[in-house]
């Protein structure tokens, strides 16, 4: 009972400082997203209206003044709908993690990103055949076999996104 008292004692002003350290919040009442890849960034502070991230337990959006909430992205189309009210711009994302802080800050953090518009559902598919081949060639058990499971998935959510299927 005492360890736990004090522990939350030791963490509560552990974990304001860090989260004091995320970007200020909107003036304006909008979210701010961060939103990197480990070779890019492509939003730094940028105020929009919301973002709706393909969480592993399932899609959901996120607006100011949200809860704070860290989840694992899965494959998926990250949209953002931006303050303008024009159309979401959609980036296809093979996973990830998003965080949302209680000051309307949320900072998302993919290996890749890509526009939903730069996909091309007859590279996908020819992409998932190559990998299927790949895998039903692969020793059970092997890396080679994991790997071209996982290209299977990632160009099967690729081609979900754009609204076709492969089999």
């Amino acid at each position: 009972m005492f360890a736990a008292r004090l522990s939350s004692r030791v963490a509560r002003p552990m974990a304001q400082r860090l989260m004091s350290e995320a970007a200020a919040p909107a003036a304006s009442g909008n979210l701010v997203i961060n939103f990197n890849l480990p070779h890019e960034t492509i939003y730094d502070s940028k105020e929009v209206a919301s973002v709706i991230i393909p969480g592993l337990a399932g899609e959901y959006g996120v607006t100011a003044g949200h809860s704070a909430i860290v989840s694992q992205m899965k494959a998926g189309v990250l949209q953002i709908l931006h303050t303008d009210g024009g159309d979401a711009e959609k980036y296809f994302v093979p996973g990830g993690f998003a965080l949302s802080h209680e000051n309307s800050v949320t900072d998302i953090t993919c290996p890749e990103a890509v526009k939903l518009d730069d996909l091309d559902a007859a590279t996908i598919t020819s992409n998932f055949a190559d990998a299927k081949k790949e895998f039903d060639s692969a020793e059970e058990g092997s890396e080679a076999k994991a790997g071209a499971q996982i290209d299977m998935e990632v160009n099967r959510a690729m081609a979900f996104a754009l609204g076709t299927t492969i089999a």
